[in-house]
């Protein structure tokens, strides 16, 4: 049981350290035969060494404190132990950065009290995390990985534009490239799946929005087994179409009317051309990669009601794969 956990980690980005209220919300919640200390990070590779140190220690409750990115390094980290001999620690969110879509979406409170508070008072759920493979490379995403339009502002997005503007900024710098929009021809390939064509967004998600509340993947699940892929082909009206619609209709009304979407429990995807990736705000790039769904491979504390977690819990992933909306550039196997 969550409440009665006693040794609680935070792992938390070097850039979100000094956030207001952070130091005496921790201090707070020290004491009663709890032990909560504070890890920080300062450069790629301290969250995976935090990681391990925290299973030899036999940490119950690891808190990623950050963006998408954190909670993504610390969930692949964890992910990396899934069949070992320690203990694996409880995951837990505490949303410190830019945008933190995950959390949005998975209803974890904005509040720093209230994020902390669900940690002792939240269940814990077994969720999927996606593995990404592009040659020996290995690379996890707790979130969505997105390429195409979107991609480039998103890992672009200037530092101090994201601490003014926040998760707005992203979309201030999609806007300034808009004139420069430009398809990729791609393949995808997954179980009784195939699509072929010039696209210009692609999302591929075990959660459902990126780039600060862009819901790419309105639909995903993160305990049923499968990512959600999303493409959006180049349209003959061009890109002006697909903006206007948008505006007109709304996200959901646009991606139901152009966009090819399916759940599929893996997708390979290849290109001419290296595909850029954004795997939660970190970007990887390589003309073929694969990319898994890894069934039950944490076990997350998150809010009773996650609108991420599929209704009834048991159920099997072939009662939620819908048939396949398919496009003049899709066809079977």
């Amino acid at each position: 049981m969550v409440a009665q956990s006693r040794h609680w980690r935070l792992i938390v980005n070097g850039k979100s350290a000094d956030a207001p209220g952070l130091r005496e919300a921790v201090l707070a919640r020290r004491g009663g035969g709890r032990r909560f200390d504070v890890r920080v990070t300062w450069e790629r590779g301290d969250a995976a060494r935090y990681v391990d140190e925290a299973i030899e220690d036999g940490v119950d409750v690891l808190i990623a404190g950050g963006g998408d990115g954190t909670l993504g390094e610390v969930a692949g980290a964890l992910a990396t132990h899934r069949d070992g001999p320690g203990r694996q620690p409880l995951l837990a969110s505490l949303p410190l950065g830019t945008a933190n879509d995950f959390a949005d979406a998975a209803g974890i409170p904005s509040v720093l009290d209230e994020a902390i508070a669900l940690v002792a008072q939240g269940r814990a759920h077994p969720v999927d995390i996606l593995r990404l493979r592009a040659g020996a490379q290995v690379r996890w995403c707790m979130n969505l990985a997105s390429g195409g339009f979107g991609t480039d502002a998103t890992v672009e997005a200037h530092e101090m534009l994201k601490r003014v503007l926040g998760g707005f900024s992203y979309v201030v710098k999609g806007l300034t490239r808009l004139h420069s929009i430009e398809s990729q021809v791609i393949e995808l390939r997954g179980p009784g799946f195939r699509w072929t064509g010039p696209m210009i967004v692609l999302g591929i998600g075990n959660a459902r929005q990126a780039g600060g509340g862009q819901a790419i993947c309105p639909e995903a699940l993160i305990d049923d087994g499968l990512l959600d892929v999303t493409v959006i082909p180049e349209l003959d009206e061009g890109v002006g179409r697909t903006v206007a619609t948008v505006i007109r209709d709304g996200k959901r009304a646009t991606l139901e009317r152009v966009a090819e979407r399916v759940r599929l429990p893996w997708v390979e995807l290849r290109s001419a051309e290296p595909v850029r990736l954004n795997l939660d705000g970190e970007p990887v790039a390589a003309p073929r990669l694969r990319i898994d769904c890894m069934p039950s491979a944490l076990r997350m504390i998150l809010p009773r009601d996650c609108p991420l977690l599929a209704r009834p819990v048991s159920r099997r992933a072939r009662d939620v794969l819908p048939a396949p909306h398919r496009t003049a550039g899709t066809e079977p196997l």
